[in-house]
């Protein structure tokens, strides 16, 4: 309990910090340290990233850090997207979801290293 309080903070804080919703934070820890399934460890990240955005955005909002506009599009397109995620992953294997999430990492690592 005290080591989920812990992984909490750090997500927290890190997430507030990066702006990245916790989830490339998280779902490593949770697959390691917690021993989840990629199905669950999503859904569980999934669950902590609500309060935990909430939070930073609301900091984000005082200091006027936030475009509105542009977030409320993302937000539906990301709506919809995330219906349509969640049927697809009842049929794709937890393997396959753990090497794409691994892929997609890296590749935005290398991205952020290299973007100018």
């Amino acid at each position: 309990m005290v080591q989920a309080l812990l992984v909490g903070v750090g997500v927290g804080i890190l997430s507030s910090l990066l702006g990245i919703g916790g989830g490339p934070i998280l779902i490593p820890i949770l697959l390691s340290v917690f021993h989840l399934d990629m199905p669950k460890a999503a859904g569980t990240s999934l669950a902590v990233v609500i309060p935990t955005g909430l939070a930073a955005l609301a900091g984000h909002l005082l200091k006027k850090q936030v475009d509105l506009s542009l977030a409320g599009l993302i937000a539906i397109g990301g709506f919809c997207g995330a219906v349509a995620g969640t049927m697809l992953s009842e049929y794709l294997p937890a393997a396959l979801l753990k090497r794409l999430f691994a892929l997609l990492l890296i590749y935005l690592g290398v991205r952020m290293l290299t973007y100018h």
